[in-house]
């Protein structure tokens, strides 16, 4: 696409003139860890800012990620941070590119934050906060956690959301391992088998008897089996949300 504008659009043409004089989002750092999931949030962040900037439009995104075994190596054997050295690597990379703010579409290595940001050259969006914030705007009160068994056994979510005054139920732990397995043989791999889509019906349908009105899809790559549509209770999309608040926070910051 020769002769294009840093939005996409052709210069002289009357959507690019419009575009060169709107002030330029922020540029988004993504630290990934698994394929999946951070492909999905940058999916999200393009789509959707197209909706949001005009035709072709979204922030600047640059991502980086180590590979993902080099995560589990860490996550393996409780070494978080070593988990948060990785994290810390690749934010230096991000701000060397011109990144102004991270996010991170993992859930589970969240937990190594607390070693992270003392050190951090630029600041995160912490996704379990988002998405307390996102349950507490809809009204929810007590939430079910889907995740590895890494995540559900942490205080990432129970802290975040008892912030807000909200409850949660983990799964139970034969349903944990399950999750987690089904989590690191097949999603992360991108295989999507309608047994798991079974399986996470019935844990989610169990938490919903105990009284949860939501259920958090605590694993970013959840969200590419589950949904509103085949889910017991009400979805919060850990990863969809964790790329709308990016979005909100790199067009809020836009810069001239």
């Amino acid at each position: 696409m020769g002769n294009n504008s840093r939005y996409g659009a052709p210069r002289g043409n009357p959507l690019h003139r419009a575009m060169e004089h709107q002030p330029r989002p922020l540029h988004i750092g993504i630290v990934a860890c698994s394929a999946e999931g951070a492909a999905l949030c940058y999916r999200t962040v393009c789509t959707e800012g197209a909706q949001m900037l005009g035709p072709h439009a979204h922030p600047e995104v640059t991502l980086h990620s180590h590979s993902l075994a080099a995560y589990m190596a860490c996550i393996y054997r409780d070494d978080w941070e070593g988990v948060g050295e990785l994290m810390l690597a690749s934010a230096r990379k991000l701000a060397a590119a011109g990144a102004a703010f991270l996010v991170c579409p993992d859930n589970t290595i969240h937990q190594a934050l607390p070693w992270v940001l003392p050190r951090s050259p630029l600041p995160w969006l912490h996704i379990a906060e988002v998405v307390a914030q996102q349950a507490v705007q809809r009204g929810y009160r007590c939430l079910a956690l889907t995740g590895t068994r890494w995540l559900i056994v942490s205080d990432i979510y129970p802290q975040a959301l008892a912030a807000q005054g909200l409850a949660c139920v983990r799964p139970l732990p034969a349903e944990r391992e399950e999750i987690n397995r089904i989590i690191m043989d097949e999603l992360v791999c991108g295989v999507f088998k309608p047994q798991a889509i079974g399986y996470f019906q019935q844990v989610i349908a169990r938490m919903k008897q105990e009284g949860c009105d939501a259920v958090v899809l605590g694993c970013t790559e959840i969200p590419l089996i589950m949904n509103d549509t085949n889910s017991p209770l009400p979805t919060l999309d850990s990863t969809r949300l964790l790329a709308r608040a990016a979005l909100d926070r790199a067009i809020r910051g836009a810069v001239a």
